[in-house]
């Protein structure tokens, strides 16, 4: 149950933040690109999500080298369509504290996935080095 609730939490809150922008937003050419990306990078997100199934973890955890769908392009769509929906919901927003949130989150995602692959690399070896050098990201 707790690591359902883990699972779902960035989900959920991308949803509300997306919900009250669609209710509150200002309708704009900005506003429908920005929100266009964060819908064609959620339904990716959530792809994503999925494919990864029971091998996702909150902590880097080797339990499952994941190569399919969209993991065979992408080393970690996850953090790139869920930066990418969030980027979609700041340019749809169009204030600063959107980007200020980007500006503090990527850092701390970029050193997720620096310690996701050192857990993987460290597990699988040469077939992750293998897996990462025909992947972008």
């Amino acid at each position: 149950m707790k690591q359902a609730f883990y699972y779902w939490i960035d989900v959920f809150g991308f949803l509300v933040l997306a919900a009250l922008l669609a209710v509150y937003g200002r309708w704009s050419l900005r506003f429908a690109a920005g929100m266009g990306l964060a819908a064609a990078a959620f339904a990716l997100w959530v792809t994503a999500r999925f494919q990864l199934g029971a091998s996702f973890s909150v902590t880097a955890q080797a339990k499952r080298l994941v190569t399919n769908g969209l993991y065979a392009k992408f080393r970690n769509p996850v953090y790139l369509f869920g930066e990418l929906a969030f980027l979609g919901t700041a340019i749809a927003w169009g204030h600063p504290a959107g980007f200020i949130y980007l500006a503090l989150m990527t850092p701390v995602q970029i050193l997720r996935i620096r310690k996701e692959q050192a857990v993987l690399e460290q597990a699988y070896g040469e077939r992750y080095r293998a897996y990462k050098a025909r992947t972008w990201f």
